[in-house]
């Protein structure tokens, strides 16, 4: 009889829907129906089978969520997932949907549900908004932690400012940002855009519960992802320990100056709401700025910016620059570009490598590859690494699309197809070669705002 009793409480542990409130945890799915829930977007259908929250694919319908009515700001939110290794999905939290905004589109924060070979189930996605705020490229740990075919346990800690994502106890997603406090939680079944193949596949829930009080002493401990600060212009303790520092503190020009030039630009340039902005044909007066360039020089560096772009801009970042001797602001060195690839001429333009001049490449030299551009008049973040090896990265948006070895003679030989081979440039030496240079923002008479610039050297 006693054996029958502890095999009965086994089976009841086990049932989907069978996680029971403990020490503040509180279920947040009954698992019998869907109350305190209401289907937001698409009409993906969803039921309730075995105490567990099912949603199932279909065709020609947008991206179906299934989201509590009540609002939620900090919480500890664990659930177990098991998704058909064809499909994608995630779960939303401090989300929304308002009329105002994409006519109600569910916006927000996603931890992301991802069977597929890249991997990134975990991550930290801004739904319907900011992209990608958490990809893991450099998180392997994080991207092993997913078990196909199998019933995955995740965890959601999102105290303040700190949101940190746990996949099988694996920390995929450390993030810092304040965006949104507080909002809904939502269970999203993927649209899948014309895969007639994936329909009627499924996405299965269970043992879904919250915690919202004494949330400190709760937090998951072990070894935590690679700190991700999206709140702009600032830095965290993490930051600070591990060498990094503001190029620009959102609030002065401090620690910049015209290129050429002993002070920053009087006009075309302009500091507000925490964004450094080169305005089109010099603003109000009418009057360029030119180029901008740190006071400080770098040699090996992670430097880390983002950028908006207005329509039909261009601008650039460029590093490792030097000032010429013979030509007061004439300047040459490396240029990570920022562009609109579809409205300015530039990007169908090139000396000798076709896409070299399109946003994140290395500029008339390399075109960049595998990009994931959130648009126009939307932040990008752009990464440049400069190793001490002389090896080369550009990034955008968690994504490499650049990589080379400066110096090296096959790089050499490929700047001979390039601009830089004019004579014009022969003062400086051959292109690439500075041990060290100046980081520098480009005036090129097109509006483009920049903020969260930060640097690190590396050793």
């Amino acid at each position: 009889m006693k054996a029958y009793l502890k095999l009965a409480a086994l089976s009841l542990t086990l049932l989907c829907g069978a996680c029971l409130p403990n020490d503040g945890w509180q279920q947040l799915f009954n698992g019998k129906d869907f109350t305190g829930f209401k289907q937001l977007n698409g009409k993906a259908p969803y039921r309730v089978e075995n105490g567990c929250m099912v949603g199932q694919t279909v065709d020609k319908e947008p991206n179906s969520f299934m989201a509590t009515e009540q609002t939620y700001g900090d919480f500890i939110l664990e659930f177990e997932v098991k998704c058909h290794p064809d499909l994608n999905s995630g779960v939303q939290f401090r989300s929304e949907s308002k009329p105002d905004y994409n006519n109600g589109r569910v916006h927000g924060y996603q931890c992301e549900i991802d069977p597929s070979d890249r991997a990134w189930s975990g991550g930290l996605y801004d739904e319907a908004r900011r992209g990608w705020l958490a990809p893991l490229t450099n998180n392997e740990a994080g991207r092993a932690a997913y078990k196909k075919d199998d019933w995955n346990k995740y965890r959601i800690e999102a105290i303040g400012n700190s949101i940190r994502i746990w996949l099988n106890g694996v920390n995929t997603s450390n993030v810092v940002d304040d965006m949104t406090p507080e909002g809904f939680i939502a269970f999203q079944v993927h649209g899948i855009f014309g895969k007639t193949e994936n329909v009627g596949k499924e996405i299965w829930w269970r043992n879904i519960r919250i915690k919202t009080e004494n949330l400190e002493a709760e937090r998951m401990q072990g070894p935590l992802a690679p700190e991700v600060n999206c709140i702009p212009n600032t830095l965290t303790e993490a930051e600070k320990a591990a060498g990094w520092k503001l190029l620009f503190d959102g609030k002065t020009s401090n620690g910049w100056r015209g290129a050429g030039q002993e002070t920053f630009p009087e006009n075309g340039w302009k500091i507000e709401n925490g964004e450094l902005t080169v305005m089109k044909n010099g603003g109000p007066e009418g009057k360029r700025g030119g180029d901008i360039l740190t006071v400080d020089e770098f040699g090996a560096f992670e430097l880390s910016f983002e950028f908006k772009l207005t329509a039909g801009a261009n601008s650039g970042m460029k590093y490792l620059i030097q000032e010429s001797k013979k030509n007061k602001g004439f300047v040459i060195g490396p240029e990570y570009q920022v562009l609109d690839d579809k409205q300015h001429p530039d990007a169908k333009l090139y000396t000798t490598y076709p896409g070299s001049r399109t946003v994140s490449s290395l500029y008339d030299i390399i075109p960049a590859k595998n990009k994931r551009f959130n648009g126009v008049g939307q932040w990008n973040k752009g990464v440049i690494k400069v190793f001490p090896n002389k090896h080369v990265e550009h990034w955008m948006n968690g994504f490499k699309t650049v990589e080379y070895d400066w110096a090296s003679d096959a790089f050499l030989e490929v700047v001979k197809g390039s601009k830089f081979a004019k004579k014009e440039y022969a003062e400086f030496g051959p292109f690439g070669t500075a041990e060290k240079g100046h980081i520098l923002l480009q005036d090129h008479w097109d509006e483009v705002s920049f903020r969260n610039i930060k640097i690190r050297e590396l050793k």
